[in-house]
């Protein structure tokens, strides 16, 4: 019977083989692992849900800003038509007529010698109209040798449509004589 066993020996073999303690220590081991699981998905989820918060904020002000750029698109462009329709060249002629200028006819240069190019005359309300000025001159045509439009002032720039430059003289007063060309400079 020596192969047999006493049944102490056979009892503490099966004991290796069964986790010990698989009354109350087992249970209490196990409590801290199962907290710090739950504890751990609660957080997930929380950050998840503060997460998509956060991307469904900025996507309604990402729609919101889009909604304002374009109601700004539009109305830049509307502006850019008024200033468009201001700076035709009908809409100046006639704000120019308006103001009382009449066209300026043929240019006169001032040359730095201080001599005369071209021959100055007075401006008449029968003239031709502002629009047709816009036509290159002989003086400017390809292969000639001659003076050109003389350069404008430092500062004289559009501030707005209302100062848009105006091709074209005053009208001089009643009963005055306009100013001569060649005594302008002088």
């Amino acid at each position: 019977m020596k192969g047999r066993g006493s049944p102490r020996g056979r009892q503490y073999r099966l004991a290796a083989l069964l986790p010990s303690g698989a009354g109350g220590r087992g249970t209490a081991a196990r409590t801290p692992f199962v907290f710090l699981i739950v504890v751990l998905l609660g957080s997930g989820l929380i950050t998840l849900l503060l997460l998509n918060s956060a991307l469904n904020q900025g996507s309604f002000e990402l729609s919101k800003l889009e909604k304002k750029t374009d109601e700004l698109t539009d109305e830049q462009q509307a502006l850019q038509q008024d200033v468009d329709a201001y700076s035709a060249p009908d809409a100046l002629e006639r704000r120019a007529r308006r103001l009382g200028m009449v066209p300026g006819g043929a240019p006169a240069f001032l040359l730095p010698d201080g001599t005369v190019r071209g021959r100055p005359g007075r401006a008449t309300s029968t003239g031709a109209p502002l629009s047709s000025s816009a036509e290159p001159s002989a003086l400017s045509a390809p292969g000639r040798t001659g003076p050109s439009a003389p350069p404008l002032p430092a500062g004289a720039g559009a501030a707005g449509p209302e100062d848009a430059p105006v091709v074209g003289a005053l009208r001089a007063p009643s009963g005055a004589a306009a100013p001569s060309p060649t005594t302008a400079g002088r």
